[in-house]
């Protein structure tokens, strides 16, 4: 596992988080035909995944809503904001994720249907909740360096990382600091 990476399945909502690259200033989710390339080549079959530009407008503003909840997780202060809580409690409403057991007993969060949008945002709404509940999810950030804005799994020990790599994005921000102390 590389430092920045997740436990499965909490990973696969920080790959879906990262697919807007604003260092890079490319998004996987760009266009109907790269969302649906996304979509079937992180498992959601072609099949199940009728992409339209609504559609991926909606999966976008899902995207921007993990965005928005892990980045309170960067900054405890901070506040998430009310827009972004909407269209993730509708995506709960709409895939109807609800508690539900596995044949030896254990609880797990699933959606209603694993088909359409519904079941590709079901999916990722479910690994967030079960990340709440375990814990997880406190450890999902995003990326303080204001040019990076990178989703990570802060993997120290207090849980207090702030940048998704301290050689990059770390760095530039002490350069940045020390070079404004000694200005002038």
């Amino acid at each position: 596992m590389k430092r920045q990476e997740a436990p499965q399945p909490l990973e696969l909502v920080r790959q879906f988080i990262n697919t807007f690259d604003s260092e890079r200033h490319t998004d996987s989710l760009e266009t109907v035909e790269l969302a649906r390339a996304w979509l079937t080549n992180h498992g959601f079959p072609g099949e199940l995944t009728i992409v339209d530009e609504p559609v991926r407008q909606r999966i976008v503003d899902f995207r921007e809503a993990l965005r928005s909840l892990a980045r309170v997780n960067s900054a405890p202060d901070g506040r998430v904001d009310q827009a972004a809580l909407r269209v993730l409690e509708d995506a709960i409403q709409d895939s109807g994720v609800h508690l539900g057991f596995h044949t030896d007993g254990r609880p797990d969060l699933v959606p209603e249907t694993d088909t359409g949008i519904e079941g590709v945002l079901g999916r990722y709404t479910a690994i967030v909740g079960l990340a709440a509940f375990d814990g997880s999810w406190r450890r999902m950030k995003i990326c303080l360096a204001h040019d990076c804005q990178w989703a990570f799994y802060d993997h120290s020990k207090n849980r207090s990382g702030t940048w998704c790599q301290m050689s990059e994005c770390g760095n530039r921000s002490k350069v940045r600091a020390y070079r404004a102390r000694h200005a002038g």
